[in-house]
């Protein structure tokens, strides 16, 4: 058996926690868009960008990702070439990553630079072009992302890591990644959940366990599982992109996205009905719900990476077990009404905001205020710099499967350091497809004085 080891870069400087770090309790306002603690007040905007113009796509070439720490994506062992894949899977993961390449896209816009866009699709073929590329154009100041296949992933990041202290937010304008449509999800036009119903469609080649030598037609059906888009989430590192799954799992701090799952009737989902403050099955949903997630330190399973959610609602306070929807989307208002998805970090906390009108309740916001440690309960990676925690949750993570063991040590040591990098769209490269259009995106750091655009 193989043994791998993976050490986490760290910073040896001096370790103070300061005194925001003290718990602050959560709270949601349901008012209107703007109330509740939106971007009015002492914040001041400093970066904004309203999609009126070009975004420079056309200049941006398809480029062969050879993995590996040649790459500018590896990060760590989860990537799609990670030790952990194969550590699970052997000499079957190897061949099976080897029956395709890989394309990436990655192209700066707006003033200055301040965001870039990150592209990624599947050459089955191997023909040196990418299968069903997704896109990402303006058109009359809405950006139009486009993904016509699961083996694809686009995403509109920061280019750079966020303040110290900062308010983010997104404007949506139109959602189709997944979820019941007038009360189907089974769509008119053959589309299930989404996807479209030509050829399989699977997670391939990146599982957490199993077999990893069956055709990629074998291998779990993601058109009957789940579709989903990430409103707005923070990563723990410098530049989010595009993976498999499993990564994007052990790199959120926090997030709100969509999980629609495929006529799902089971415990693991369940929904808030912010209007009788009662939990409901999944299946008396839209399929549309937001869930807003708060990652902490401990391992969602056993068997695989993860980070446990900490789910803030108007039902109550969450810990693992079925995941919770804070509220319904209604996407057949769109793009007549819109959406806000908001995330601040401030005072030694985040807080988490989605604006709009919600099933159950109409017009409303809601607001999901957590401190960096609170109850004993850690947001996950949430220091930016080695002085804001002491070390005390660090942890090794150790996997067994056909290839050996792998040991993911130091998970978060003393003297580490995670920049803020927010993210939007899919970043998932074998799960969701879908479309979605994004009005505007935001960026305030507190203040008073006027902005800039």
């Amino acid at each position: 058996m193989r043994k791998f080891v993976r050490g986490a870069v760290a910073l040896a400087l001096p370790l103070v926690l300061p005194a925001a770090l003290m718990a602050a309790p959560a709270r949601a306002d349901a008012d209107g868009p703007g109330d509740g603690g939106g971007a009015g007040g002492d914040w001041r905007l400093v970066r904004a960008e309203t999609f009126d113009r070009s975004l420079g796509e056309e200049r941006a070439r398809w480029v062969r990702d050879g993995d590996g720490p040649g790459s500018p994506y590896h990060v760590d062992g989860y990537d799609n070439d990670g030790e952990f894949f194969r550590t699970m899977g052997g000499p079957a993961f190897e061949k099976q990553l080897a029956a395709f390449d890989t394309y990436r896209k990655s192209w700066r816009f707006g003033a200055g630079g301040w965001l870039t866009a990150e592209l990624a699709a599947r050459d089955s073929d191997k023909d040196g072009r990418p299968d069903a590329p997704p896109s990402l154009t303006a058109r009359k100041g809405v950006a139009h992302m486009d993904e016509p296949s699961h083996h694809g992933g686009v995403l509109i990041r920061s280019t750079g890591a966020l303040p110290a202290e900062y308010r983010v937010e997104m404007t949506l304008r139109g959602l189709d990644f997944g979820g019941r449509r007038d009360g189907s999800w089974d769509y008119p036009d053959g589309r299930i959940n989404g996807y479209s119903p030509e050829g399989c469609k699977t997670n391939h080649p990146w599982a957490s366990g199993g077999d990893f030598s069956r055709p990629e037609c074998e291998w779990a059906n993601v058109r009957t599982d789940s579709n989903g888009f990430y409103y707005l989430g923070i990563m723990d590192y410098a530049r989010p992109a595009p993976h498999n799954n499993v990564f994007v799992h052990t790199h959120r701090k926090v997030a709100m996205d969509s999980y629609n799952r495929y006529k799902y009737t089971g415990s693991g989902l369940r929904v808030c009905n912010p209007a009788t403050k009662q939990y409901e099955p999944y299946g008396a949903s839209t399929g549309n719900g937001v869930n807003a997630i708060f990652m902490t330190d401990d391992r969602r399973y056993t068997g695989q990476p993860g980070t446990e959610y900490l789910m803030h609602s108007e039902c109550g306070v969450a810990k693992g077990g079925a995941i919770v929807s804070q509220v319904d989307l209604r996407p057949e208002l769109l793009p007549k009404e819109s959406y806000r998805f908001a995330v601040e970090r401030r005072d030694g906390a985040y807080t988490m905001e989605m604006s709009g009108v919600f099933a159950h309740v109409g017009r409303a916001t809601f607001r999901y205020t957590r401190a960096f440690v609170q109850d004993g309960e850690p947001i996950w990676h949430y220091n930016q710099k080695p002085s804001e925690y002491d070390g005390r949750f660090n942890a090794d993570w150790t996997y067994t499967g056909a290839g050996g063991t792998y040991t993911d040590r130091d998970t978060w040591p003393a003297g580490s350091a995670y920049p803020d990098t927010f993210m939007i769209g899919d970043p998932h490269m074998n799960f969701y497809e879908g479309g979605a259009r994004v009005d505007d995106v935001r960026l305030y750091v507190p203040g008073t004085r006027p902005g800039r655009g």
